[in-house]
C-alpha cells in the first residue's frame, strides 16, 4: 500500500482530503471545513436523522444513491464514492427547488426546520430508488428521521407527493466517470493526526495486515465504531477498513447455505434473508433505520457482540454459522458458540469473520410440515429503539404435530444472545399446543436471570419473554395481531371544515 489522500466526488469535482484525522466524521468535515451547514448535528449517534446525506456508488455499473448518517460515517468511508448534501438539491431542478423541497413547502412539512434537511435527503434517496413509492414505503424510509414540532402527517404527505413527481437526479455521466477513475487508485493507506487507516483491496491483503496488527480495529459500516469516537471519545490509532475487499461484499447461494459476506450491508443482507425467510420482516423493518442499515453490516452487528443486537437471536434460531478467517486458514463455528461473555467472543488474534452462513429453507415439498419461524422485538418505541427483549424461534413438527426440534433464542435476557435450553426441552417430544407452550414459558425463568437497567427491570423482562412466546403460539393459530401499516391514516379535513 502507498500513502495517498482520501478522495470522493463532490459538487462536480474529485475532492482530495489530507491532514484530517481518519476518525473525523463526514458531518464534522462538512460543517467545520466545507461550511456546508445545511447538514445538521442533533444526536451525533444516528438516531435523529438531522445529519442525513446521500452517498452514491456504482452497483452493477449503475449509479445508486442511498441515505446515510453523516454523524457516524468516518471520512475514509467516503473514499471512492460520491457525496450529495441538502445544499446540492436545488441546483438539480430548473426552477430552483427540488421536487422534495417543493413538496415539503406545499404540504407545510417544516416548522422550525432543524430536522428538515435530513427529511429532504431521506426522501431524495427514496425517490431516486423507488419512484412512485407509496405511503407505507415513505413511512419506512423516514423511520430514522425525528421531528419534534411539525408532526409527521404533512411530512409523509410531502414524501408521497415527491415520489409521484418525475425523477430529479444529478447527471450520472460525470459522476460515474469519476467513480470509475477513483476505482483505479491504489489501496488506501492514510495517516494523519497520529492515527492510521488502511483499506486493503483483497482478502489475502486483509488477512496478512490484520495478522500483523491484530490490535487494529476493523471498520465496516462504522455505525457502532463511530459512537466510540463521537460519544466515548476513544482514541483509535489503527484502523483497517473492509469497504474495498470485494470477496467480503458477496451474497452466495448454494443448495445448503446462504453465505453473506462480512462487508455486505444490512440492507442487502436483509433483502437476501427475507427472500428466504419472509417471517423476519419485523426484524428487517425495525432494525435501526434505513440510513443505519445502508451503512452497517450484518457481520459487524454480530462481531460487536451486543447482548441486545437484534440480528443474533433470529440467526441463532435459524442455526446460522460463522466462517472465520486467519491468514488463509478458515474454520466454521455455530453462532451460538461465538459468544464467550459480555462483548467477548471466540476470535483468535488476527482472525475475523469472513461470512455469515444461514441454512437455506427446505423446499415446500420436503417431508413434514414447514418449520414455524417467528422473530419478535419488544421495545419502548416501535422504530429506532434498542430491544428490551428480542425472541426468535424455529419450531419443527412432524405430521402429527409433535415438536421434533425447537430453537428458542433471546436477546436482552443475558450478557450475550443465547438459546433457552430448558424451554426448548419442554417443547420437544410434545404436541405443539397451549399446554406445552405454557410449560416452556415457565422454564424461561430457569434459563435466564436478566438484569435491570434503564430499558426494563428484570421481572419486566421475564414477563416480556413469556408473553412473546405466547404470542408465537397465538400466531401459529392464525391470530396475528393488527399491524400498524393496516391502520388508515387520518384524513385531512377539507378547507371549509376548518375554523
Amino acid at each position: 500500500m502507498q500513502q495517498r489522500p482520501i478522495q470522493f466526488y463532490y459538487r462536480g469535482d474529485i475532492v482530495r482530503v489530507q491532514q484530517q484525522p481518519p476518525t473525523r466524521t463526514v458531518l464534522q468535515y462538512l460543517r467545520e471545513d466545507l461550511h456546508a451547514c445545511g447538514t445538521k448535528e442533533g444526536c451525533a449517534e444516528g438516531d435523529c436523522g438531522a445529519c442525513t446525506v446521500a452517498v452514491g456508488e456504482l452497483r452493477h455499473g449503475e449509479l445508486v444513491w442511498h441515505a446515510v448518517n453523516a454523524c457516524l460515517m468516518l471520512l475514509p468511508a467516503l473514499d471512492g464514492k460520491a457525496l450529495l448534501t441538502v445544499e446540492d438539491l436545488a441546483a438539480l431542478a430548473p426552477d430552483g427547488l427540488h421536487p422534495v423541497q417543493q413538496a415539503l413547502i406545499e404540504q407545510h412539512g417544516s416548522q422550525c426546520g432543524f430536522c428538515t434537511p435530513g427529511f429532504v435527503m431521506s426522501l431524495f434517496a427514496l425517490a431516486s430508488q423507488h419512484p412512485g413509492a407509496g405511503r407505507a414505503e415513505v413511512i419506512d424510509a423516514l423511520s430514522g428521521n425525528l421531528c419534534r414540532c411539525t408532526g409527521y402527517r404533512p411530512i409523509v404527505d410531502a414524501g408521497v407527493a415527491a415520489c409521484a413527481a418525475p425523477p430529479c437526479l444529478p447527471n450520472p455521466e460525470p459522476i460515474v466517470a469519476a467513480l470509475q477513475a477513483m476505482a483505479t487508485a491504489p489501496a488506501l493507506d492514510y495517516r494523519a493526526g497520529g492515527a492510521r487507516l488502511r483499506s486493503p483491496r483483497t482478502l489475502a491483503e486483509l488477512a496478512e495486515l490484520y495478522a500483523a496488527v491484530p490490535e487494529a480495529r476493523l471498520l465496516a459500516g462504522g455505525t457502532d465504531l463511530g459512537l466510540w469516537v463521537t460519544k466515548q471519545l476513544h482514541e483509535l490509532p489503527e484502523l483497517i477498513a473492509l469497504a474495498h475487499v470485494d470477496e467480503l461484499k458477496t451474497i452466495e447461494h448454494d443448495p445448503e447455505w446462504l453465505r453473506i459476506g462480512a462487508a455486505v450491508t444490512l440492507t442487502d443482507a436483509f433483502a437476501a434473508l427475507l427472500a428466504e425467510y419472509p417471517e423476519l420482516a419485523e426484524l428487517a423493518r425495525r432494525f435501526a433505520s434505513p440510513p443505519i442499515r445502508n451503512a452497517a453490516t450484518l457481520a459487524g452487528n454480530i462481531a460487536n457482540g451486543s447482548p441486545i443486537g437484534d440480528s443474533m437471536p433470529a440467526l441463532i434460531a435459524l442455526g446460522a454459522r460463522l466462517r472465520l478467517h486467519r491468514l488463509g486458514a478458515e474454520r466454521e463455528l455455530a453462532l451460538e458458540q461465538f459468544y464467550l461473555g459480555y462483548q467477548h467472543n471466540a476470535l483468535a488474534p488476527g482472525e475475523f469473520v469472513r461470512a455469515v452462513l444461514v441454512p437455506r429453507r427446505l423446499p415446500s415439498n420436503a417431508a413434514g410440515p414447514a418449520p414455524f419461524i417467528r422473530a419478535y422485538k419488544a421495545s419502548k418505541r416501535y422504530e429506532q429503539d434498542i430491544a428490551t427483549v428480542f425472541l426468535a424461534l424455529a419450531i419443527t413438527r412432524d405430521d402429527s404435530g409433535v415438536v421434533q426440534d425447537a430453537r428458542l433464542a433471546l436477546g436482552g435476557m443475558a450478557a450475550v444472545p443465547a438459546r433457552a435450553p430448558q424451554a426448548e426441552a419442554a417443547l420437544i417430544g410434545r404436541p405443539w399446543n397451549a399446554v406445552a407452550v405454557e410449560a416452556a414459558m415457565n422454564e424461561l425463568q430457569q434459563d435466564f436471570s436478566p438484569l435491570s437497567d434503564l430499558r426494563g427491570r428484570a421481572d419486566h423482562r421475564q414477563r416480556l419473554a413469556r408473553r412473546l412466546l405466547w404470542r408465537a403460539w397465538l400466531d401459529s393459530q392464525g391470530m396475528t395481531p393488527l399491524q400498524l401499516d393496516e391502520l388508515e391514516p387520518i384524513a385531512r379535513p377539507a378547507p371549509e371544515e376548518t375554523l
